[in-house]
């Protein structure tokens, strides 16, 4: 077994490359369009509609299980009068 003495990992010519390598990564490009550092800026009163989960229909049975429940008869007829009762927000409570 030799004991071979290499130089620090900070020294190697395989990190020196790594560290010079000034070449884009395309997944990072983001084409000049709105990210993180180039917010979009918009008019007062230019906010977007915002779309819910309450927007489409749903059956009692699709609620019921959005809420963790299976689908038995008494969890569908207890969501059916959620529903009815509190119409878009019931579903905005468990799918907002």
């Amino acid at each position: 077994m030799t004991d071979e003495i290499r130089p620090p990992l900070e020294e190697q010519p395989e990190v020196a490359d790594a560290v010079a390598d000034d070449v884009a990564v395309d997944a990072f490009i983001t084409g000049g369009g709105p990210d993180r550092d180039n917010p979009e800026f918009r008019e007062p009163g230019g906010e977007p509609r915002w779309r819910t989960g309450a927007e489409q229909p749903w059956d009692p049975e699709d609620l019921a299980v959005a809420e963790g429940r299976d689908p038995t008869p008494a969890n569908i007829e207890r969501a059916r009068q959620e529903l009815e009762r509190d119409g878009a927000a019931a579903i905005e409570r468990t799918v907002p």
